[in-house]
Parts: structure tokens; C-alpha cells; sequence
């Protein structure tokens, strides 16, 4: 069942994001040394999760009027379970609920459980001329922090 995140369960979505970056090494991708994301919220409304302990989450926010997908993880052991679509299925329906005229995510172009599963999902690739300011920034931001290592799209729903 996908729900909010409590506020105790956010430190261990880090052994969940940890877990899930480390299968881009199976594509050749290596993320540089610093913090998960998730260690940077402490806003349990930003993350929906499934299971207890949680085995996947969704973290979210807002990017030019858009819900935004910041990161979608689930572990390795609990993968092929559906967990992923019902994070994905529940960040709709959170962002139709809200009034978001769109999804919005970054994501690696050529990794098989990246864009390609996004597109299965509704997502499309968003050309750069329709992105928006704050949506700039995320890929600067992302730039900088040295995570395109490999192509990247932007996509919406």
C-alpha cells in the first residue's frame, strides 16, 4: 500500500536509494561520493512510500507549477513486485489531485529502467525549448553535482 512517509522512516530510505543506485553499475554508471537525496528532506509529505519497512519511495515537489518526480527507488530484493508502478500510479494521481497540469522528472535516456519504463508510464521526452526556469535550474543542479555521467531527458506527463 503506498502512503506518506513518517517522519522516522526517512533515515531509512537511505539504505533503499543506496541499494537502487548501486544496479546503475551494471550500465557503467558510477555516481559520484556525496549525499542520497533523501538524506536532504526532513518534509515527510514530499515522500510516498510502500511497505513497513518501506522498500520503495517516491520523493516529489514542485518545478514551474508541475509536480515534480525528484527520485523513485525501490530495493533491488523487492524489485519486479509492482512497487514501482504504484509509487508511479500514486505521484499521478497525487499530482491530478493537487491541480498539477503535469509531471515532470530527469532521467537517464538509455538505462532500460529509466526513460524507457518512464515511457510505458504515460512520460515523454520534454523538449528543452518547453522547459521553464526552475526546471533549468534541477538540470543545472544536476550538472553540477556530476550525476550526468551518461545522456539525460527531461520528461512530463
Amino acid at each position: 500500500m503506498v502512503r506518506w512517509a513518517e517522519t522516522d522512516e526517512l533515515s531509512g530510505l537511505v539504505a533503499v536509494e543506496l541499494a537502487a543506485d548501486g544496479l546503475f553499475e551494471q550500465v557503467g554508471i558510477v555516481f559520484p561520493p556525496g549525499t542520497t537525496m533523501i538524506e536532504e528532506v526532513d518534509d515527510p509529505g514530499a515522500v510516498l512510500v510502500e511497505g513497513a519497512p518501506p522498500a520503495g519511495f517516491a520523493m516529489i515537489g514542485w518545478v514551474d507549477g508541475n509536480l515534480h518526480l525528484e527520485q523513485l527507488a525501490v530495493h533491488p530484493r523487492s524489485m519486479r513486485q509492482g512497487i514501482g508502478g504504484r509509487l508511479m500510479a500514486a505521484v499521478i494521481d497525487h499530482a491530478g489531485a493537487a491541480g498539477a497540469p503535469a509531471v515532470t522528472l530527469t532521467t537517464y535516456r538509455d538505462v532500460p529502467w529509466n526513460a524507457p519504463w518512464y515511457a510505458r508510464h504515460g512520460f515523454s521526452v520534454m523538449p528543452e525549448e518547453e522547459w521553464g526556469p526552475e526546471l533549468r535550474a534541477v538540470v543545472e543542479h544536476e550538472r553540477e553535482l556530476g550525476i550526468e555521467v551518461a545522456p539525460r531527458v527531461v520528461m512530463r506527463r
